[in-house]
Formats: C-alpha cells, sequence, structure tokens
C-alpha cells in the first residue's frame, strides 16, 4: 500500500485535529485571530533560521510555516469559504501572472526590471479589486513590523512622486527630527518625545528604502552585533571574577570598545 504524499498526509492531520468527536479541544477553540499571532512567529522563526545559516533547522521551521497555512486553510474550508488547493492554486496563478516573461511571451527581463514590472502587475491587481475609494496607501498591511510598515508606506508613496529627492535631503529631514525629539526630551513631554521618535524611526525607514535595504535585516544586524559585543563584556568580566552587575558604566564601555576594536582587527 502507497503511503499518502506527506502534505496530504499533513492534511489529513489537521482534519483530525480539528474534528468535533475525538480531536484536540486547543485545536478546535482556535480561529484565525487567535492563529495569526502563531503564523507571525513561525515566519520569524524560518528568517532567523536563514539569518544563522542553519539548513537542518530551517526545514523544521518551514515545516511549521506551512502547517499555518494548513491550519488557516482548514479553518476556511469549515466556514465554507475555501480550502487548501484554493491556496495552492492561487498561489500558482499569481506567480503564472506575475512572470510573464517565463510563461507567456513578454520579453526577457534582468532582476531589477522584473521587480518594477512585478510592482506593476501587482498595482493592476489592487486597481482591479480595490473599492472606488480605497486609497495608494490602502492596502498596505496594518500588521507589519512597524519599520517593514514605514518602508512600504514611503516605497508606495515614491512611486507617485511624493518622496524626498535625495539621500541629502532624506538625511536633513533626519537631523531636523532628532532635533524636534531633543527638543521635547528637554521640555519632558513624554507623549510628544515618543511622537517624535517615531517621525526619527520612519525617516529612518525612508533611508532603508532609498538604499534598498531591508530596515529590519539592518535591525536584526544591529542586534546581532550588541549582543555579541555584550557577551564579550560578560565573558570578559567573567575572566575577572566579575559580572556585568557588579561593574562600572567606565569598566563596560571599556570592555565594549576592546570587543570593537576585536572584531575591527577580526575582520
Amino acid at each position: 500500500m502507497t503511503a499518502a504524499p506527506p502534505i496530504d498526509a499533513l492534511l489529513e492531520i489537521m482534519a483530525r485535529l480539528r474534528t468535533r468527536e475525538g480531536g484536540c479541544p486547543w485545536d478546535l477553540e482556535q480561529t484565525f485571530a487567535t492563529v495569526a499571532p502563531y503564523t507571525i512567529e513561525e515566519a520569524y522563526e524560518v528568517a532567523d533560521a536563514i539569518e544563522r545559516g542553519d539548513l537542518s533547522d530551517l526545514k523544521g521551521e518551514l515545516g511549521d510555516l506551512l502547517f499555518q497555512v494548513v491550519f488557516h486553510a482548514r479553518m476556511a474550508e469549515e466556514a465554507g469559504a475555501f480550502a487548501f488547493n484554493d491556496v495552492a492554486q492561487a498561489a500558482v496563478d499569481k506567480m503564472i501572472r506575475r512572470h510573464p516573461h517565463v510563461f507567456a511571451d513578454a520579453a526577457a527581463r534582468t532582476s531589477d526590471e522584473q521587480v518594477v514590472a512585478w510592482e506593476e502587475i501587482k498595482a493592476h491587481e489592487r486597481a482591479a479589486r480595490a473599492a472606488p475609494a480605497a486609497g495608494l496607501l490602502a492596502d498596505v498591511a496594518v500588521t507589519l513590523p512597524a519599520l517593514t510598515r514605514a518602508a512600504k508606506l514611503s516605497a508606495r508613496a515614491a512611486r507617485v512622486g511624493f518622496v524626498w529627492p535625495t539621500m541629502a535631503d532624506i538625511v536633513t529631514k533626519l537631523h531636523e527630527e532628532v532635533a524636534e525629539l531633543e527638543a521635547e526630551l528637554d521640555a519632558g513631554d513624554k507623549d510628544k518625545a515618543r511622537a517624535e521618535l517615531g517621525d526619527v524611526l520612519f525617516v529612518c525607514a525612508n533611508i532603508a528604502r532609498a538604499l534598498e535595504i531591508d530596515p529590519e535585516e539592518a535591525l536584526r544586524g544591529a542586534n546581532a552585533k550588541f549582543v555579541r559585543r555584550f557577551s564579550y563584556i560578560e565573558r570578559r568580566l567573567a575572566d575577572a571574577g566579575s559580572a556585568p552587575d557588579r561593574s562600572t558604566l567606565a569598566e563596560m564601555d571599556a570592555l565594549w570598545d576592546a570587543a570593537k576594536a576585536a572584531e575591527r582587527s577580526a575582520a
């Protein structure tokens, strides 16, 4: 007897988990809204495995992310909306539609040309399904990480010319926003400082967009750097029989500089 393909087995497992008689109580309680945070978490764990270059872990994390798709599709099927095969077919149709240079008779494209064409095709798709009153930014998902959404919002606006003309203009704006943040900090107004900090971060996202850098990736790199250098501080203090909570800021700052110097010499 031939075993079922793994995807069929996964679909069967999900159906069993959601069966009223003998299913899993936790799975039965879930809704699209309650599962969504887990879906986001699994996507981040995929990105983390990629960042670490761990292909074995990536295989498992991709499986976890696929299970999230299966979970949502199963709930939609129970609601009579669509099933997993409809999700897969939608992806097939979209990829064929967005790659006419591969699947149709459009001229061959460079990678940069494909990015531009992809966005143009997406814009036509949005126009076809959007309500007449929907604006240019209406379908940029509000649940995206805030820096990612800021970059996407500014990129969308840039396509119609609402953009700082040069990098120098963006940097000038950054300095203006930092000055406004400093003014609110001096005034001791936390609410206004929060708003100004948001403006600073939004301009930083614009810099990332202009440089064609993913701001989340850039920040993940900065986070990794901080962890690496602080771990160096902890190790050096431990070698001396000490720890961060028993050290002065000046001592830790000196070790931070030593960590930076070690990284430069190793580069």
